[in-house]
């Protein structure tokens, strides 16, 4: 199994109930592209992402991604972290990021919490 931790970290927060219902995952950062993100199982998934800018919160991009979120079953939370993968030259001919997704989940076993990832 590929090493997740290799790459740049990039954050990692525990997604809403909001989000899930909405099958939007919010996180701070400044830009606007499509950016595609490896599952766990290496399926490549090419996401919209939209800027937007909040008076309280700032400027930052909601990650679209109904297709993935019903998909994975993501669940209130359920802990998303994104590293950054080295960089490649995408179909465009310009260098492009791609995102290695890991999707954990507490689980309750013998009376103590434990965090999985998620392999669907």
């Amino acid at each position: 199994m590929e090493n997740h931790m290799q790459g740049r970290r990039l954050f990692s927060r525990r997604i809403i109930q909001s989000e899930v219902d909405r099958c939007v995952f919010f996180f701070p950062f400044m830009a606007f592209f499509f950016m595609d993100i490896i599952d766990s199982l290496g399926k490549v998934w090419t996401v919209l992402t939209k800027f937007h800018t909040h008076e309280v919160i700032g400027n930052y991009v909601s990650i679209d991604w109904p297709q993935f979120s019903n998909e994975k079953g993501l669940k209130p939370n359920d802990e998303i972290t994104l590293i950054a993968r080295p960089l490649q030259e995408g179909s465009n001919g310009r260098p492009q990021h791609k995102f290695k997704v890991l999707i954990k989940r507490k689980i309750r076993l013998f009376g103590q919490d434990i965090w999985g990832e998620v392999m669907v």
